[in-house]
């Protein structure tokens, strides 16, 4: 769980990377929590999954920190895959990088 009232779970292992779900409110802790998992990630990690189905609310003040830090960072984000409905809203890094994530219906 990625939610500033809840404390995060350990990222599961798949078979060509790792899977994390987000649930609760994505606020600006939750969005420097998520930047810390990611940034966690061991390098020969080939993905991560990112679940998005559970989030009740996502405040822009959080997306907008998780965008700038995703910026600012050294992340590759070309690993990060985005799944489910609110996807497209976190993945949509266009404003602040050139970089770009993928996002999965």
């Amino acid at each position: 769980k990625m939610a500033a009232s809840e404390s995060p779970s350990p990222l599961s292992k798949t078979c060509d990377g790792f899977d994390l779900k987000l649930t609760g409110d994505f606020d600006a802790t939750s969005a420097y929590e998520l930047i810390y998992a990611i940034k966690k990630l061991p390098e020969k990690a080939k993905r991560l999954t990112i679940y998005t189905d559970d989030l009740k609310k996502i405040h822009p003040f959080g997306l907008e920190v998780f965008h700038r830090s995703i910026h600012l960072s050294t992340i590759n984000s070309a690993k990060i895959v985005f799944n489910g409905k609110h996807s497209s809203q976190l993945s949509n890094t266009c404003l602040y990088s050139k970089r770009s994530f993928v996002a999965a219906a």
